[in-house]
């Protein structure tokens, strides 16, 4: 017998072997605390609540989720607030018509929804 006959099978052998990839499945999933950047973590929860001071939190939660994630700059996350601000001092002084109004305005003036 001769050695090539037994050294050029037990090479490519070797060889490839070397070309398998370790079947060890998908990689681990991040934590449930962290999501990818520009990505809304599970972890969020829409504030729930009636009238107007539901809708003054949830439009809250959405501005600070969208700050948070990288879709709006701290200047308009600032001006937005700010406005904001000016309704949920307008609901808890029971005008609950006019804080509803001035959060449809607030997203209207900055692209959101109604």
């Amino acid at each position: 017998m001769r050695v090539s006959t037994v050294l050029i099978p037990a090479f490519a052998a070797l060889l490839l072997s070397a070309c398998q990839t370790p079947s060890g499945g998908p990689p681990p999933a991040p934590p449930p605390s962290q999501a990818a950047p520009g990505v809304t973590p599970n972890t969020f929860r829409m504030p729930s609540g009636t009238g107007c001071s539901g809708e003054v939190e949830r439009f809250q939660a959405v501005i600070d989720n969208d700050f948070a994630t990288g879709h709006t700059t701290k200047g308009v996350h600032d001006r937005v607030s700010s406005e904001i601000a000016r309704a949920r001092t307008t609901c808890s002084g029971g005008n609950d018509a006019g804080a509803i109004g001035q959060v449809r305005a607030t997203k209207a003036k900055f692209g959101y929804p109604g």
